[in-house]
């Protein structure tokens, strides 16, 4: 069998390629591929392997002898999986090799917002603690999290360990019921949820139901300064809702891994607004990133090769 990795350089120079190239024949490894390259490197391949290289309609009708498609990520969006279906052709993901590196980095990013140092950072590069009368600077309110509530969106493995992470700092978590199903969700809905949240951290994916789900309508219900956090995925929060919120001081923090477009060539509003003073935090897609993380992609694709494939290729 012969398998072509399309994006390698996703994964970053220090990971270790063996175990994918054990289950397979041949393993070609391309750093990096552009949607028009795709039919070309993958003709006569009989295995895809991508992270975020789109797969269409189009390129997938070119390529007969492909039979699997594994994505080195949860998300399939990149792929089109009716195509794919409608060719024979079995797509396989992966899940939860991430959990903890998203998680240090969701509260990472809780405890930069709670204790201001967007801000206090601002005030240092200005100068104004070497101009202080006082030994220390503490304008700016800074939030304990022991005894606050934080409510969660998204009760899979990431929101289990977000959540664990949270209770040893004293936090009361909460965990909503899911977007679109609350009728028959026992869990409270997050429109109750909201007005009691000090922090509220988004864990699901970007679906129908929850596009949007963080809107103006329910950023008005929040209490005056909590914290909005988003390591999911972009269109979950109403960016422009919520930076009016924070310029507005309605919103307390805001933390972001995510953005509609990555990389945001053409810019983005919470971009434009770093250059203000404002408790807000960009980071680039990278919250997935440690070594251990990126190895365990690797691991984890290779299983879905071992499996899907016949075991004497």
């Amino acid at each position: 069998m012969k398998a072509v990795l399309l994006d390698a350089a996703s994964l970053g120079d220090d990971v270790d390629l063996a175990p994918m190239a054990a289950a397979v024949d041949e393993l070609v490894i391309h750093r990096h591929s552009e949607a028009a390259q795709c039919a070309a490197r993958l003709a006569g391949a009989q295995v895809a392997i991508s992270n975020k290289v789109v797969l269409d309609a189009a390129t997938l009708a070119a390529l007969p002898a492909l039979k699997l498609i594994c994505v080195m990520a949860t998300g399939t969006n990149n792929i089109d999986t009716g195509a794919a279906a409608k060719h024979g052709i079995t797509v396989r993901n992966i899940t939860a090799y991430g959990t903890a590196s998203v998680a240090q980095h969701t509260l990472m990013l809780m405890l930069a917002l709670a204790n201001r140092l967007p801000l206090y950072q601002h005030d240092v590069d200005a100068g104004r603690w070497q101009q202080s009368p006082a030994f220390c600077l503490m304008h700016h309110r800074t939030v304990q999290l022991a005894g606050k509530h934080l409510v969660i969106v998204g009760q899979g493995e990431l929101g289990h360990r977000v959540a664990q992470l949270a209770q040893a700092f004293g936090m009361q978590v909460s965990f909503c019921a899911r977007p679109g199903n609350e009728a028959q969700d026992r869990r409270t809905s997050l429109a109750q949820l909201a007005p009691l949240a000090d922090v509220i951290s988004i864990h699901c994916p970007l679906t129908d139901q929850t596009r949007d789900l963080i809107n103006q309508a329910v950023l008005k219900t929040l209490k005056p300064g909590a914290l909005l956090i988003n390591c999911a995925r972009a269109g979950i929060i109403d960016d422009d809702a919520a930076l009016a919120a924070l310029r507005q001081g309605r919103l307390g923090g805001m933390g972001v891994d995510v953005l509609p477009q990555e990389p945001p060539r053409q810019g983005h509003a919470l971009l434009s607004a770093l250059a203000e003073n404002l408790n807000l935090i960009v980071t680039p897609h990278n919250a997935w990133i440690t070594p251990e993380a990126r190895q365990n992609v690797v691991a984890l694709t290779a299983a879905n090769l071992r499996q899907a494939l016949p075991q004497d290729h």
